[in-house]
């Protein structure tokens, strides 16, 4: 009887305990999962940040069912996240902002028609950008154009713009040759 007495006053602590050893385990299963979804098509970069996108929606997922198992309702902790994060997202960014650039982020990871590497033209109207992609974060995507100037795009307008994938690099611009008249023309 001592053991069914410890196990009904200390269940929170076994629960927790659980989690806890759970957790490591959890992660290795949606790391394979992952690399099995992605079989070679993303480059390191992208799969890392992926990574820990899930890692963090795990431990997010597994905080809240320990919280649950210690007698904290969701529906309190729901309230609570939502206000600091709309708190954060406003003093910090715009919080629509914040989150189209992510989910922009996890739509061009699932795509993945634009990756490094690639030469693209984004068409922004009458006017474009071209550039070579070198890097695609959590909130930007940075392009290095021919000339060898970066340029910052947002993820949001990145996946909401029309994107050319261009098969060559487009050529260097040239400077616009003016001739300097000193005087009167004969």
């Amino acid at each position: 009887m001592d053991f069914v007495e410890f196990f009904n006053e200390q269940y929170h602590l076994i629960v927790t305990v659980i989690a806890i050893l759970l957790y490591p385990l959890l992660r290795k299963t949606t790391k394979k999962l992952l690399l099995k979804a992605i079989k070679g098509k993303a480059d390191p970069h992208r799969e890392y940040r992926a990574e820990l996108l899930l890692n963090i929606i795990l431990a997010i997922v597994m905080l809240c069912l320990v919280l649950v198992f210690w007698g904290i309702e969701l529906r309190g902790l729901l309230v609570l996240g939502s206000s600091i994060f709309a708190m954060l997202g406003v003093a910090l960014f715009a919080a629509w902002s914040l989150l189209s650039n992510l989910t922009a982020f996890l739509l061009m990871f699932i795509q993945n028609d634009c990756r490094v590497g690639f030469w693209v033209r984004v068409i922004d109207g009458a006017n474009f950008l071209e550039g070579r992609i070198i890097e695609m974060g959590l909130m930007n995507v940075v392009l290095e154009h021919v000339d060898g100037h970066k340029v910052i795009y947002p993820n949001n307008i990145f996946v909401t713009r029309p994107v050319m994938v261009l098969k060559n690099p487009p050529t260097a611009t040239k400077a616009p040759t003016t001739k300097r008249i000193l005087g009167p023309k004969k």
